[in-house]
């Protein structure tokens, strides 16, 4: 009995450069996703009522906007680096 809300961050890749490296935030209310931030489209889209007014809010902050960008490399390419020299040390 109350409210759940989560984010989660995912980075998604195939390529063992990084160059198709994407990173998705989102943001989730009684799990359902309100708003995911998208490197790709370089924006928040918003996937409820709620959400979208959300989106609009953070698409309006460059500072927002660029610092989620840069999480491409700052977190998901740091990170994905990191874990695949542990795998492949170890072959």
């Amino acid at each position: 009995d109350g409210y759940y809300e989560y984010t989660m961050s995912e980075c998604v890749y195939s390529t063992s450069d990084y160059s198709d490296m994407v990173y998705l935030q989102s943001l989730s209310f009684n799990k359902v996703v309100d708003v995911q931030f998208n490197s790709s489209l370089g924006k928040f889209v918003g996937y409820t009522e709620q959400g979208v007014k959300h989106a609009e809010n953070f698409n309006k902050d460059q500072a927002i906007i660029q610092q989620k960008k840069a999480a491409v490399d700052t977190f998901c390419r740091h990170n994905a680096q990191l874990a695949d020299s542990a795998v492949r040390d170890k072959s």
